[in-house]
């Protein structure tokens, strides 16, 4: 099940999440937090919807179909937070957490109080915690300039309470693109050469969910990360090239190599 807001433009939140876990063989249930107004220029409005309107679609989908796994997404604002996490525990399942602060074009997409209400109730609830290098600055206060400081980051949201952490390298400068997947037992790196493409909208959200598709059918962290981070890989390199800004990834890429 997916907690997250809608997009418009189809690139990213709850489309692109829909997308993701069918591509991976799951089947996407859905609470909407918000709707947007939104293109590959950017985000150009934000209609959340009512605190008793996410409850009860989640609680919908809880009470007839259940859920293996969760992704939460955008969620704007402290009182979203709060009823997510309250949803979380209500589902008993694993929950994928991307922290979803700041739209690709720029569009803040949470108040600095929600930051807060993000580091002390979604963070301990986090089987996988996918914060970019901006978000876990904003969620630990430390630097995350180079691999040294995601995994410097990666450490402190652990000790926060994270199960989990892939900390995304997008954001960090250099030739070599490393996530970093750290848990209890250990770090595993994920490196690819970077690709210089404008069509990166909705990585993190379709990463996100790929991954949580992966732990609803029962996959090791590690082995659903892998999984997850060589699909995106591909959808970003066969992005069809839509939009004038930031283009969406070709999720559907799996379907067309059969």
């Amino acid at each position: 099940m997916i907690l997250a807001g809608s997009d418009s433009g189809g690139g990213a939140g709850i489309q692109a999440d829909i997308k993701a876990i069918t591509m991976m063989g799951g089947h996407a249930a859905t609470a909407v937090t918000a709707i947007t107004v939104q293109n590959t220029l950017g985000v150009h409005d934000v209609h959340p919807l009512p605190i008793a309107l996410i409850e009860a679609q989640a609680r919908a989908v809880l009470s007839d179909i259940g859920t293996d796994a969760l992704k939460t997404g955008m969620l704007g604002d402290t009182a979203v937070v709060e009823a997510v996490a309250g949803l979380i525990d209500e589902a008993g399942a694993p929950a994928v957490v991307d922290p979803v602060m700041v739209a690709k074009g720029g569009h803040r997409l949470l108040p600095d109080d929600a930051i807060a209400a993000v580091r002390a109730l979604m963070v301990p609830r986090a089987a996988l915690l996918t914060p970019n290098a901006p978000e876990a600055e904003a969620l630990t206060g430390i630097v995350v300039a180079d691999l040294d400081g995601q995994r410097r980051a990666g450490e402190a949201l652990l000790a926060m309470g994270a199960r989990a952490v892939l900390m995304k390298g997008g954001h960090v400068e250099g030739s070599v693109l490393i996530d970093l997947l750290l848990t209890g037992d250990g770090e595993t790196l994920f490196e690819t050469e970077r690709l210089e493409t404008r069509h990166t909208h909705g990585t993190g959200c379709t990463l996100a969910s790929a991954i949580a598709a992966g732990l609803a059918m029962g996959r090791p962290l590690p082995d659903a990360v892998a999984r997850a981070w060589a699909y995106v890989g591909e959808a970003i390199r066969r992005a069809p090239g839509l939009g004038a800004g930031h283009g969406p990834l070709d999720h559907a890429w799996p379907v067309r190599d059969r």
